[in-house]
């Protein structure tokens, strides 16, 4: 090294150590100068290596269904001495010994920073709704696991060390007796866990125990020191008591009034986000200082922040940079630190294959026995013991803390960080293997709205994305006409992203609120959803509402819909189109993943499903009797999706203050004796596993022949045959009775093609619509109706064909004459205020 200067710097032991004090960037190697003896080269080529090992690992595991932690921790031990270090000549040029105090500060800085995001994740109101069941589950499933651990430390204790044995059965019972919430949560969302009943129990119970780890985790760091009076150690625990009071009690309101301070909508300006994270600094310099690690520092200021949008914008600015970037290069230097070669001959390995089991079975038996308690499946608490064992972050955490703290030693270090490995590695086959969540029996008929009967309740899942939807909605499930003989039931649902928050759930809520203040935007809007829609069952007879909220990610939230559907026994759900109407009459996207949640609805639902297209529902424009009126037509084109169009009008058109106008599309002898037309079409019919055939023809006849028989003397639906050529033809008839109407019902017609609608779907935007539906919905067809397009709900016949229902909605126990004979009397006898918008 001859440009530079070796500075000596003498210790208390009398050992002298030389260093290099400006040698941080290099000058080039056309100088002659080797990067790798200045500090930056050598970091940004050890990073480069460790994001490259993990990212390996992240794609041959993921088959696998392995959490990335395994990847994470593999990824070390690959660049460590157990595989790449063996060349100690490789190993002193990549990883040589002046560059671990750069690379464990960095690793231990990303780390901070992690585990701060691990805590603002972590919503502690969850531990209050969820009981005692999931506490009692959390800590009973610790103390055999802890038992196991207390065992395995007298086989592996280094009788070398000077630690004292109570500090190392701390280490080692916590390591084996906790469950790491962050990897658990990926655990579940790969095996579509998630979103079950058990999966939501897993993740509530493993929150109360990443908690208790913790805690267990701070007592032991103040219990380690053994060269320190007794008065110290409590000073320590003393002095974090203070802090975590300080955190709840000045650190927590500071956040809510940072929030209330900030518009709604508005994001979260870059001053207030860079004092924030500026206080996980100052919070892992304090933890530190008073004698516990930084980490717990940062993990309880992220536990403090308030759910809500601050820390929806912290994990939006830092989980990609940490996570990718930062935490690898800490799992790295734990795996520099693990070397295989420590656990030598069949006595070693016999401890490692044996505690395994011991704190596999230690977890199992614990939960399953409290498991029982609550009535819980035996199946489901074995797996539940099973998911409990996940081990990660907190466990690698505390190996690295004990190594620190000379509590544990290299031998045992490796050891543990194998069976942390192993333990979690072996729970996604076990898991996959043994449990396949049973599919629900639903043995309810009335899925859809043609098999409804207008004299039992109807049953209406109602999704709403924001209060944009409210009026709307609220309109439409007046006008659908609740009664004494068909009263409705409506289950309203505010569907929320999960923003990285503890796990997803669904709430169900009182039916009056507690009237205080709402602490952050989405509980806002729930309470303005929710005010809507009491106000709604009290000023309507006969409809009951029941709000709800399900927080969970947009990729897996029409599974909680399809759950509630099924639970509540629903006919059909509700759901708003992914667009909205701006001021000047475009169609423009919300938020894209809406449009996605319909998708996987529409593909998924046990019911039959509308997605309606929102521009208003107020009738203003028509009056009875001081009452605002709705036009509706349903355009029917033939097939179940428009057979579930015309039974949902049906029912709409018994409302006093409702007209129905049905639209019957009929091709012409010349439209369907082209040879040239029928040939396209074959092909086309040939491309799709469903298509209408002739029994689907005759279901349609004999059901629009029924409906024109019971409607002949009911002045409140007309019905319209129109004879059409072609696709243009049929445009031109639904834009002639555009203005007259506020809502259009039209089928879905999905796995039907007909030459009415040919060409329609040549510049489709929309194709979940359907061709008329997406034809409706578009800014180019300049109208002010809003749309329903109906999807039927269709059964798996015996041999997996699909099977249609034929009962008629018009069929209850008493004759028509008489339904419309009470449907007159009512006509003008309404509760005052019915006819318009409950907000």
């Amino acid at each position: 090294m001859d440009n530079t200067t070796m500075t000596p710097n003498n210790l208390s032991d009398g050992s002298i150590v030389c260093y290099t004090p400006f040698m941080t960037t290099t000058n080039g190697i056309w100088k002659g100068e080797n990067p790798l003896d200045y500090s930056l080269p050598l970091f940004i080529l050890q990073l480069t290596l460790v994001v490259c090992a993990t990212r390996f690992f992240v794609f041959i595991l993921k088959p696998l269904q392995q959490p990335r932690v395994i990847a994470e921790i593999l990824g070390g031990l690959l660049l460590g001495p157990s595989v790449v270090g063996r060349n100690q000549k490789l190993a002193k040029a990549i990883f040589p010994l002046k560059s671990v105090m750069v690379m464990e500060t960095m690793a231990n800085m990303g780390l901070i920073y992690f585990v701060f995001l691990v805590g603002l994740q972590m919503d502690i109101s969850i531990i209050k709704r969820t009981g005692k069941k999931t506490v009692s589950i959390a800590l009973v499933g610790m103390i055999l696991p802890f038992l196991v651990g207390v065992c395995f430390s007298f086989l592996i204790l280094d009788k070398h060390q000077n630690a004292s044995h109570c500090s190392y059965i701390l280490y080692v019972g916590i390591v084996l007796c906790v469950t790491a919430f962050p990897v658990l949560a990926r655990l579940l969302a790969e095996l579509k866990l998630i979103n079950t009943d058990l999966g939501k129990l897993a993740l509530s119970t493993s929150l109360v125990n990443d908690i208790c780890a913790w805690i267990l985790l701070a007592l032991a760091i103040a219990l380690s020191d053994q060269n320190t009076s007794n008065w110290a150690s409590l000073w320590v625990v003393l002095s974090n008591i203070i802090f975590v009071s300080f955190c709840f009690v000045i650190v927590r309101p500071t956040m809510w009034w940072l929030i209330e301070r900030t518009p709604e909508g508005k994001p979260f300006s870059e001053f207030q986000l860079c004092i924030v994270l500026t206080g996980v600094m100052i919070s892992a310099f304090i933890t530190d200082v008073i004698g516990t690690h930084s980490v717990f520092g940062a993990f309880l200021y992220g536990l403090v922040i308030p759910n809500g949008p601050l820390g929806a914008a912290i994990i939006e600015k830092l989980e990609d940079f940490v996570s990718g970037l930062l935490l690898p290069l800490f799992y790295a230097v734990s795996g520099l630190r693990t070397d295989i070669r420590l656990i030598s001959g069949a006595s070693s390995w016999t401890i490692v294959l044996a505690v395994i089991p011991l704190a596999f079975l230690g977890k199992i038996i614990g939960t399953l026995l409290i498991s029982l308690m609550f009535q819980i499946p035996n199946r489901d608490g074995v797996v539940l013991g099973l998911l409990m064992n996940s081990k990660g972050l907190i466990e690698i955490i505390v190996l690295n803390i004990g190594r620190e703290q000379k509590i544990l030693g290299d031998k045992i270090f490796s050891i543990m960080v194998i069976v942390t490995l192993i333990m979690t590695a072996i729970i996604s086959p076990i898991v996959t293997l043994i449990y396949k969540p049973r599919k629900r029996l639903v043995p309810y008929k009335r899925r859809t709205m043609q098999n409804s009967r207008l004299d039992t309740e109807l049953r209406v899942l109602v999704c709403i994305h924001t209060p944009r939807n409210v009026p709307t909605l609220v309109n439409l499930l007046e006008a659908t006409y609740p009664n004494k003989r068909s009263p409705i039931c409506a289950y309203v649902l505010h569907l929320v992203e999960l923003t990285g928050r503890a796990s997803a759930m669904l709430v169900v809520h009182a039916n009056r609120q507690s009237g205080g203040p709402a602490l952050n935007k989405t509980q806002a809007q729930t309470d303005h959803i929710i005010t809507a829609f009491q106000n709604f069952e009290e000023n309507v007879d006969h409809a009951q509402v029941q709000p709800l909220t399900t927080i969970s990610p947009y990729s897996t939230m029409h599974e909680d819909i399809c759950n509630l559907a099924v639970d509540k026994r629903a006919s059909i759900i509700i759901i708003p189109f992914h667009k909205q109407q701006t001021v000047d009459g475009e169609m423009e996207d919300t938020i894209p993943a809406f449009r996605m949640v319909n998708h996987n609805l529409l593909q998924n639902a046990p019911c039959s499903v509308g997605i309606l297209v929102d521009r208003g529902l107020n009738g203003s424009n028509r009056l009875i009797g001081n009452l605002t009126s709705h036009q509706v037509a349903v355009l029917y084109f033939g097939g179940p999706d428009d057979r579930e169009a015309i039974a949902y009008g049906w029912r709409m058109s018994r409302h006093p203050r409702v007209s129905l106008t049905v639209l019957h599309f009929s091709p012409s002898k010349e439209a369907t004796q082209t040879p040239d037309t029928s040939q396209l079409w074959a092909k086309i019919d040939r491309s799709f596993t469903t298509v209408k055939n002739g029994s689907d023809n005759n279901l349609d006849e004999e059901y629009i022949s029924e409906f024109k028989r019971v409607i002949r003397n009911d002045d409140s639906v007309v019905y319209i045959d129109k004879v059409v050529n072609n696709g243009e033809e049929t445009v031109a008839a639904i834009r002639s009775i555009n203005n007259v109407n506020d809502l259009f019902i039209v089928g879905r017609g999905q796995g039907t093609m007909s030459p009415l609608t040919d060409g329609l779907t040549d510049w489709s935007e929309c194709p979940e619509l359907g061709a008329i539906g997406d034809l409706l919905a578009s800014s180019d067809f300049e109208t002010t109706a809003s749309v329903l397009v109906m999807h039927q709900y269709v059964g798996q016949g015996p041999d997996g064909e699909e099977t249609f229902v034929v009962e008629r909605p018009w069929q209850t126990s008493d004759n028509y004459h008489s339904v419309k004979q009470q449907h007159h009397m009512h006509r003008y006898a309404m509760p005052t205020g019915t006819g318009h918008s409950f907000l």
